[in-house]
């Protein structure tokens, strides 16, 4: 199995979405990690549906599967960074969230996406731990069965410094859930080098039976830092050779949100590393 590499529109914010796709088909990437917001495929403006139909066959022509992620800073509230979450305390913000989620299971549907991403939120400030797990689990539910209706796995990622920050969390969420078979899981691994107690290969080991999504860059441990490959502390071949043995078919997405001022280059460095790294492992 050769690995599936994307790149995340993230962090190519400065490009028009069709001249972003070009660039990473040009540049020999499989697909893109595709982020639902305000300059790429806005999914609070009018006719999303027609939208999503022009990127599907743009998509297709390119040759590049896709991802959705929503992880856009301010798509729902632009002055409050990634607001509302799942774990808001008010009713009616989580619910906007939750429906934020369930249009983008729509739209991975429309765009033969393998999966969608989402992440759980920061604990608000006063909420005990009881609280803030039940409110992730009422308002993902509707999201995972709308997943299950549209055939598209949902695939949340342990993410530093929310509630659902690691492995741990992710398996503590599917057991309140009932392991929902559409459930699944986003696997950073910067993040796993980052504070999860194994090294980021064994992380992929573990994690392997539960993948639906990856993503991908370098990290220092104990920092929260997305980093160009060679700037961080990753051993990379091992945890590409763990990840090809775990039989994951989705896209493997480099993750630089803060790189988008170089975002061409950056997409072309990142996948000769990938791809040097592979050969070696």
């Amino acid at each position: 199995m050769t690995i599936r590499y994307g790149y995340g529109t993230n962090g190519l914010t400065d490009l028009r979405l069709d001249d972003a796709l070009a660039l990473l088909a040009d540049l020999g990437y499989d697909g893109v990690g595709l982020t639902l917001d305000h300059m790429h495929l806005d999914p609070l403006a009018p006719e999303l549906a027609a939208r999503t139909h022009k990127v599907a066959a743009r998509l297709t022509e390119l040759g590049l599967g896709v991802t959705v992620e929503t992880g856009a800073r301010y798509v729902l509230d632009p002055r409050r960074k990634h607001g509302p979450t799942l774990l808001d305390a008010d009713p009616e913000a989580r619910a906007a969230r939750t429906g934020l989620l369930v249009t983008a299971v729509q739209v991975a549907a429309d765009l033969g996406a393998h999966a969608v991403h989402c992440f759980s939120g920061i604990t608000p400030e006063g909420t005990d731990p009881d609280t803030a797990w039940k409110r992730l689990e009422e308002s993902i539910t509707p999201v995972v069965e709308a997943a299950e209706a549209a055939g598209v796995p949902v695939a949340i990622e342990p993410e530093p410094g929310h509630l659902l920050a690691d492995i741990a969390g992710f398996h503590r969420l599917r057991g309140l859930l009932g392991d929902p078979e559409p459930l699944g899981l986003t696997l950073d691994i910067g993040h796993c080098q980052c504070l999860e107690p194994a090294p980021p290969a064994d992380c992929v080991r573990d994690a392997g039976p539960w993948l639906r999504h990856v993503q991908i860059e370098d990290m220092r441990r104990g920092v929260h830092e997305h980093l160009p490959f060679g700037d961080g502390e990753i051993d990379f071949p091992p945890v590409l050779a763990a990840l090809e043995a775990t039989g994951y078919q989705g896209l493997t997405v480099v993750e630089l949100p803060r790189h988008s001022h170089a975002g061409p280059e950056m997409a072309r460095t990142s996948l000769d590393f990938l791809r040097s790294k592979g050969a070696s492992a």
